[in-house]
């Protein structure tokens, strides 16, 4: 029971749920519109009640932290996203403002079940503003990966000396 411990006695604080038991993963923002009807539909057995999982997509890894970056200097990292579902499905990404030096390249197209596509976060470091900041600036900014059923969000973390 959630109202009491181990012990049989009642817990002081609420239990935190993990995020497996989330409705949705944790960086991300689940879409209005799920149901697409021009996507096949699977009418298998097995799947009929769970309807909320058929289309979802994975960042491996969820978070890109690129560290102390040289000013003036370009780089890159790559970015695994899966398609966990059943069914094939297309993304898009949303590329960063030019301010944050980020960029996004990738194949467009549908992805099919189980298979993935390489997304390269290519960065160029530089400094913007001239106050001083004891010579590291922090550059941080979240690239929306935009599906058929949510929107993921990738953090990208770096410092700039």
């Amino acid at each position: 029971s959630l109202l009491v411990n181990a012990a049989g006695q009642p817990r002081k604080e609420k239990v935190k749920l993990p995020s497996s038991l989330w409705r949705r993963k944790p960086n991300s923002i689940p879409n209005k519109k799920i149901e697409d009807p021009v996507a096949g539909k699977v009418n298998t057995s097995s799947l009929a009640t769970t309807r909320q999982h058929l289309s979802s997509f994975h960042l491996i890894p969820s978070r890109v932290m690129l560290g102390v970056l040289k000013e003036g200097c370009t780089y890159a990292a790559i970015v695994i996203l899966k398609n966990a579902g059943v069914n094939f499905s297309r993304f898009r990404v949303k590329q960063p403002p030019p301010h944050t030096g980020l960029r996004v390249m990738y194949t467009p197209g549908p992805v099919a079940a189980g298979l993935h596509v390489e997304l390269e976060i290519e960065i160029f470091a530089m400094v913007i503003g001239g106050e001083d900041t004891d010579g590291l600036q922090e550059v941080s900014h979240d690239i929306e990966i935009l599906t058929e059923t949510e929107t993921l969000l990738l953090p990208v973390r770096a410092n700039i000396l």
